[in-house]
């Protein structure tokens, strides 16, 4: 089997990077990815493999039945959007639309499903139960295209029993893929403060109240509740991995001119629930210190996003058996904690789910830029990998 599905692999090759390029080429942002949906749709209808479209508006369910269909259900998930960011790359394959790239990968991971896709449906006599995939809209900004499928009801009918996801991982190179098992990645919420002062003169100190020497006061004491070693500590004295940060402060004021407000803008990352609740209370109890201290309004919106992604064990060490015969014991990695996020998150909460890196670097061509950056690429051999190996996971698991 393996021999066969990297013989398919090889064969789609071509045909994967025209699918990625395709893709790259025409970049659309989260929740607007009309033209990206309708050429996977022009794909499967390609290779003869039924879908339904319509879901969160872009979303697209295919289905791929094999022997015993209703015995159990894998779902491969591919995501579709791009990122506001205008690509610096000089190829071929540049993005089309202004200011919109395909800047984290996700145009590799919907191809390396659709390859998945299409090297099952050809072995779907070697495999029993039902394989779905899933082609979701609005991974990078809330509330997730995730959790909206799910809404929606992307996990039944059929009921999905295990689901599987990769992302690219341009620090890894080429040929290589990273797990852990567990908790990965972390939750995220999104922070919005603002503090009002009174605005004046800055010669005139006795007739104004500073709203940014306040909006220090506030970041300090963020910083000190927080980001110290002995504060990262939960109500049972167990270490929780936290990130309270504060990337953006805006005061519209002048060198001369102290403003009205100041507005700040943060992120909160975590990997527990309970202390996830903890810490917003923290933050709202913070805010209103700093407005009793300095008689002055402030306030706290607290925009609860994607929560930790946890890999199931037993799935996990599975594909990570199957991952070392498909690629050797020396291409799979076991990886650290993130403390970055990802809505697949939604759907580990519900189902064994394993979410894996794919190495899509190659620092001999030069390949090494990080996601979300504007000179972003892949090593393109990882369409080989990245198709195959899910292919692979998705047969070892319906087996």
């Amino acid at each position: 089997m393996i021999s066969q599905i990297k013989q398919l692999s090889e064969e789609l090759f071509e045909r994967l990077v025209a699918i990625r390029r395709h893709i790259h080429q025409h970049p659309e942002l989260s929740f607007q990815e009309y033209n990206t949906s309708a050429y996977i749709q022009s794909v499967l209808k390609e290779h003869g493999i039924p879908f339904k479209t319509g879901m969160v508006k872009t979303g697209i369910v295919a289905i791929i039945e094999g022997k015993d269909p209703k015995s159990k259900t894998l779902m491969l998930r591919g995501d579709m959007d791009a990122l506001p960011i205008e690509e610096k790359n000089e190829v071929s394959y540049r993005s089309v639309n202004h200011g919109v790239m395909h800047a984290c990968g996700h145009d590799v991971h919907t191809t390396n499903v659709l390859g998945a896709a299409i090297i099952l449906n050809k072995l779907r006599d070697s495999f029993s139960g039902t394989l779905k995939l899933m082609f979701q809209p609005g991974e990078e900004v809330l509330p997730g295209g995730a959790s909206l499928m799910i809404e929606e009801g992307v996990l039944e009918d059929p009921k999905v029993d295990v689901a599987i996801a990769q992302h690219v991982f341009p620090s890894m190179e080429t040929g290589k893929v990273g797990f852990k098992s567990g908790m990965y990645m972390a939750s995220t919420d999104e922070l919005y403060v603002t503090i009002h002062g009174k605005g004046g003169h800055a010669a005139m100190p006795a007739d104004y109240v500073n709203p940014l020497l306040i909006a220090s006061e506030f970041l300090l004491k963020v910083q000190h509740t927080f980001m110290l070693p002995n504060a990262l500590k939960g109500t049972k004295g167990e270490n929780i991995p936290t990130v309270v940060a504060f990337g953006k402060i805006e005061g519209k004021g002048a060198t001369n001119v102290i403003p009205d407000k100041v507005d700040l803008e943060g992120t909160f990352r975590t990997m527990n629930e309970e202390w996830r609740m903890e810490v917003h209370e923290k933050l709202k109890a913070i805010v209103q210190e700093i407005s009793d201290t300095y008689s002055i309004r402030s306030s706290i919106r607290i925009e609860k996003g994607y929560p930790f992604l946890v890999n199931d064990e037993t799935l996990t060490t599975k594909c990570v058996a199957w991952a070392k015969e498909y690629l050797g014991e020396e291409n799979v990695e076991e990886l650290p904690l993130r403390m970055t996020a990802e809505d697949f998150a939604f759907i580990s909460q519900k189902v064994p789910s394993c979410f894996y890196r794919l190495g899509t670097g190659n620092v001999a061509k030069g390949i090494r830029s990080g996601v979300h950056t504007a000179t972003f690429d892949i090593d393109e051999a990882a369409l080989k990998t990245g198709a195959g190996l899910m292919a692979y996971l998705a047969i070892k698991q319906l087996q």
